[in-house]
């Protein structure tokens, strides 16, 4: 007679545990004044532009009617108006060489010189940083005499490459500071965990630092296409030729002579700050973007 022997029981499962239910908090009385505090101020802030692109869309009846009008039947004749004046596509490109080529040169500049700074040891390095914090600070106003001289005796006035060189030099100090704080933030310990796998230190900065650089870069980028975008002084003093000039100063040769014109003077406002916005949001979004990637293969 056989006797059959009892099959070992199946482990039991492991007990869930009792998920917790998430809870709002209650609003405080601090949390509505701050709340309310930061929807006051982004009125304040969002407003003037609001009205700047509405006024745009108006026309003049609409726009010196004594009453503010919100509701109105949108014309872009003030814009036909704008782009319609002389050589106004010759100041956007001239703008757009003028600033892309300063902030690519800056970048790339800017990449080899904080990279030195923030990883390696070596003579006169804290002096460097200095010097680069002191070139932050001064105004660059100030140079505009030895400038127009420097570039009057080199036979180098009313020339784009004049501008691109006198921005990216502008706009260096300030990316060379800011890369130099991303680069000190990626820990050192990456790029040696990648020389001991084979990676050349060249090799490592490509592959694993530079992609945690991207919202460093993205934030210098918007800075100096910002500074390089905006800037007057260098452009009046250094170009007289209307062939060669940006759109700051078509901007003020357009309200000296439209100046009555309120709604072509608001849609020539809009066109100036339209590629800072776009540029804005492109690279606000990349800068998230990279952030995420470059935490991920980190």
């Amino acid at each position: 007679m056989s006797t059959t022997t009892p099959s070992p029981k199946a482990p039991a499962a492991p007990a869930l545990a009792p998920q917790k239910l998430r809870t709002r908090k209650p609003l405080t009385v601090g949390a509505v004044a701050k709340n309310a505090t930061a929807l006051v101020l982004a009125v304040i802030f969002v407003f003037p532009v609001y009205w700047m692109f509405s006024s745009s869309l108006k026309p003049q009846s609409e726009i010196l009617s004594k009453d503010p009008v919100f509701l109105f039947t949108p014309t872009f004749e003030n814009y036909s108006t704008a782009t319609g004046v002389d050589l106004f596509w010759t100041y956007v490109t001239n703008s757009l060489v003028v600033t892309v080529g300063a902030v690519l040169l800056a970048l790339l500049v800017a990449l080899a010189a904080s990279f030195a700074i923030a990883r390696m040891k070596f003579k006169g390095r804290k002096g460097i940083v200095l010097i680069v914090m002191m070139a932050q600070m001064a105004p660059w106003e100030v140079m505009v005499i030895a400038m127009y001289m420097i570039a009057r005796d080199n036979d180098m006035l009313n020339s784009i490459p004049l501008l691109t060189a006198i921005y990216f030099v502008m706009v260096l100090p300030f990316t060379i500071w800011t890369l130099r704080g991303f680069i000190a933030a990626v820990p050192v310990e990456l790029e040696e965990a990648a020389q001991i796998d084979g990676c050349t230190r060249g090799q490592a900065f490509r592959k694993v630092i530079f992609p945690l650089l991207a919202p460093g870069l993205m934030s210098t980028s918007l800075f100096g296409f910002i500074t390089a975008w905006n800037e007057f002084a260098m452009v009046l003093v250094l170009n007289k030729d209307k062939t060669n000039q940006t759109l700051t100063l078509w901007l003020t040769q357009f309200q000296t002579a439209f100046g009555d014109d309120w709604g072509a003077t608001m849609a020539a406002s809009t066109l100036f700050a339209l590629p800072v916005l776009i540029v804005f949001l492109f690279l606000q979004r990349k800068a998230v973007g990279g952030m995420t990637a470059g935490a991920v293969k980190g």
